[in-house]
């Protein structure tokens, strides 16, 4: 998967898992995965056979994605939004959720200012139920203090 399908994949990750909408976790996580995994089965095959690599991506994404969004507590969130706010450039902040076994580590690898405020490029790596993946976003401060994915 190229970097900026990943990009949007961080993105809409972190919307859904920040959004107090009435989509559950495990819902936004589902339909997050699904289409980063239709997404990056696109980029496979030719014919008939990428249309089969599109589908078996979003069941297998959707999968995933739903483990991840189901894994992913209040307290995860709220370490992801720390790093944001005080980590400098570089250095990762790192957290095992005593509670699911999960292991996260997201690292600011850019920061820079816009009119409306401080953004931050990152990198996060999750480690859910034993699988593996690496997301890369933006996240920029609001005005009342929250952050929010840009890219």
């Amino acid at each position: 998967m190229d970097k900026r399908m990943a990009r949007l994949g961080a993105a809409l990750l972190v919307a859904v898992l920040t959004a107090g909408c009435a989509m559950n976790q495990e819902q936004g996580g589902a339909l997050l995965g699904g289409a980063v995994g239709a997404a990056a089965g696109s980029t496979l095959g030719r014919g008939s056979g990428q249309v089969a690599a599109v589908v078996l991506g979003a069941l297998l994404g959707s999968v995933a994605g739903a483990n991840i969004g189901r894994h992913m507590d209040e307290q995860d969130r709220v370490r992801a939004a720390q790093v944001f706010e005080t980590y400098p450039t570089g250095s990762p902040g790192r957290w095992r959720n005593p509670d699911t076994g999960d292991v996260y580590a997201v690292t600011p690898t850019r920061t820079y200012d816009t009119e409306q405020g401080p953004c931050r490029e990152f990198r996060m790596r999750a480690t859910v139920g034993g699988e593996a993946d690496t997301v890369y976003g933006t996240a920029c401060r609001k005005s009342d203090g929250t952050w929010q994915i840009v890219q």
